[in-house]
């Protein structure tokens, strides 16, 4: 039997995390790999991702879960790729055609993590176990990864605070945080408010539609035109897409040398924190992310345990006790660029420090 939806007393998305074995309610089953038939390497996995405006999900997440899947099926397993590019009712329609063509199992990093729950549902009942990726999707998830969420927050904090030192409180910051439908976001910012509570004065504070660079660019004029330009100190951002928009306003308004978070080292923000125009982002494994999503899917597939490979438990709105492995993250800044990105193969020296930023990569010593 598949693990059924129990619903739990919540108004929020906040995971739940329990080492295995504690004493954590049951959902009252305590078999992880789902009822997929048994079968060989011969399978079929649909991947299901959210948007195309962070470069990640193309360049990393997509070939990286496509790797994995080949690597552990003798190169038998097949992926099939859809892109959502942020559209809720679009990737509710992906999830209805990945059905129709009888995939195994589904990988879905959910646009809207409530609104999913219909389709997560009808995979349930087509008897297809699916893997929540990255974003805690609702409806009866059968296993879970992403990052530790809200220890993304707290490093983005932390690295803010660090960077405004003893004029923490002089001026004013600007929180821009990411889209309300993406409870990665909401864990973002309790992270982050964990760490700058009563330590910083938050002058404005924005959740901003669709995580869209444009939308933190227009937030952040109207952050300027209400504050005042001679009154912010930093800006809190919970991405680097968005960072990008945000110094563009900055820019604009003839507002330099203040830190700016980020997340994700997108080249762009790894690039503009060479220059010093944003000061740090968090560097995530997205190897390692997607290396274990593709072994969720695989081993789902195949009806086997998820034990060897989720050791924690997360809870959502609608599902309790869902096998989870959550990934460590780093606050990445200049003094750690080539132990993060460089060395795990993100990019290359020559990308990041090419053209007009070589000068800046000697600066620094990125040679």
């Amino acid at each position: 039997m598949r693990r059924a939806a129990v619903a739990v007393v919540t108004t929020a998305m906040a995971v739940s995390l329990a080492a295995c074995g504690s004493a954590a309610e049951s959902d009252g089953n305590s078999d992880s790999s789902g009822s997929a038939e048994k079968k060989g390497d011969d399978i079929k996995v649909g991947l299901l991702l959210p948007e195309n405006q962070t470069a990640r999900y193309e360049k990393f997440d997509k070939p990286l879960i496509e790797k994995k899947v080949k690597e552990l099926t003798n190169n038998k397993g097949e992926v099939v790729y859809a892109n959502a590019k942020q559209d809720a009712t679009l990737q509710a329609q992906q999830v209805d055609t990945m059905i129709t063509n009888k995939v195994d199992v589904l990988i879905v990093d959910a646009v809207d993590s409530k609104a999913i729950a219909g389709s997560i549902t009808k995979a349930e009942q087509a008897d297809i176990p699916v893997v929540a990726y990255d974003r805690l999707a609702e409806g009866p998830i059968d296993a879970y990864t992403s990052f530790d969420n809200v220890t993304v927050g707290k490093t983005q904090g932390e690295a803010l605070l660090k960077a405004l030192g003893d004029k923490a409180k002089d001026g004013q910051i600007v929180m821009m945080n990411g889209s309300s439908t993406d409870p990665n976001a909401a864990q973002f910012k309790e992270g982050a408010m964990s760490v700058l509570k009563g330590k910083v004065n938050i002058g404005r504070s924005y959740d901003t539609k669709e995580w869209k660079p444009e939308n933190a660019n227009s937030n952040m004029q109207a952050a300027i035109s209400a504050l005042g330009k001679d009154k912010i100190i930093g800006v809190y951002s919970a991405n680097d897409g968005m960072a990008g928009g945000i110094i563009t306003a900055l820019k604009r308004a003839g507002i330099a040398d203040i830190p700016v978070t980020g997340q994700d080292a997108e080249l762009a923000g790894v690039q503009r924190i060479v220059t010093g125009e944003q000061y740090m982002s968090v560097y995530k494994s997205y190897p390692q992310e997607a290396a274990v999503a593709g072994e969720m899917a695989v081993a789902l597939a195949q009806g086997k345990s998820l034990d060897s490979i989720a050791k924690d438990k997360a809870d959502s709105a609608t599902t309790k006790d869902i096998p989870t492995t959550l990934v460590p993250v780093v606050s990445l800044t200049t003094e750690n660029i080539k132990e993060t990105v460089i060395k795990e193969g993100f990019y290359t020296i020559d990308e990041i420090c090419g053209g007009k930023y070589k000068a800046a990569c000697d600066k620094i010593g990125l040679k």
